[in-house]
């Protein structure tokens, strides 16, 4: 901890407010989940809710794509445009995350709802300023009261970039402390011009 951020100010609801007004964003995703192989996956999101996700590791090359409009999601297992091409429901086990996540429920606003809910019935406490990798970013630490759990998570530590406001690293823990997941955010880039932006379709 090298500063200590403004007193009072809600982090969360800033980056709220920051996802709402963006139309898309682009970044890489680098996940670690205990007794899973880590993930890393190049990840795409427009409104109102389209997403793409190519995979670097593990299963390098293979694209999936939701759609809210037929709420389907389409596998390419070997990449773009191949075979087999294989088209799911987003529940299915078969394309979810280490902890049960969802391809329709994975982009940042999802995540916010989740820290808004546990915020709602615990306790928010800010840290201070510290770097995350060449990032400046506000530590926040959410955790849950006694009786109150989302989603299996009972605290969370995010990191929110001082220029964009949103998050760059998040930290889930369970009940007893135990890490859950940890999930680096680099090279975010918001409100891509739409010709530098993968097709979602």
């Amino acid at each position: 901890m090298t500063d200590t951020p403004f007193p009072g100010r809600d982090f969360v609801a800033d980056a709220q407010a920051r996802f709402d007004a963006l139309a898309n964003y682009q970044v890489t995703l680098k996940s670690t989940s205990a007794g899973a192989e880590p993930v890393e996956v190049l990840y795409a999101y427009r409104k109102p809710g389209f997403v793409r996700m190519d995979f670097i590791r593990p299963h390098a090359g293979a694209t999936l794509v939701y759609s809210p409009e037929t709420r389907k999601v389409t596998l390419w297992p070997f990449g773009v445009d191949t075979f087999p091409r294989l088209v799911l429901s987003p529940d299915s086990r078969l394309i979810q995350g280490p902890q049960g996540r969802r391809v329709d429920r994975s982009d940042i606003g999802a995540l916010l709802v989740n820290v808004r809910e546990l915020q709602r019935h615990g306790d928010t406490q800010i840290v201070g300023v510290e770097t995350i990798g060449m990032r400046r970013a506000s530590h926040v630490v959410v955790t849950r009261q006694s009786a109150h759990e989302v989603i299996g998570v009972f605290r969370y530590e995010l990191w929110f970039d001082a220029s964009h406001g949103l998050p760059v690293k998040v930290v889930s823990e369970g009940a007893s402390r135990e890490p859950i997941e940890t999930v680096l955010m680099e090279d975010l880039r918001i409100d891509v011009p739409g010709l530098q932006l993968e097709p979602f379709g």
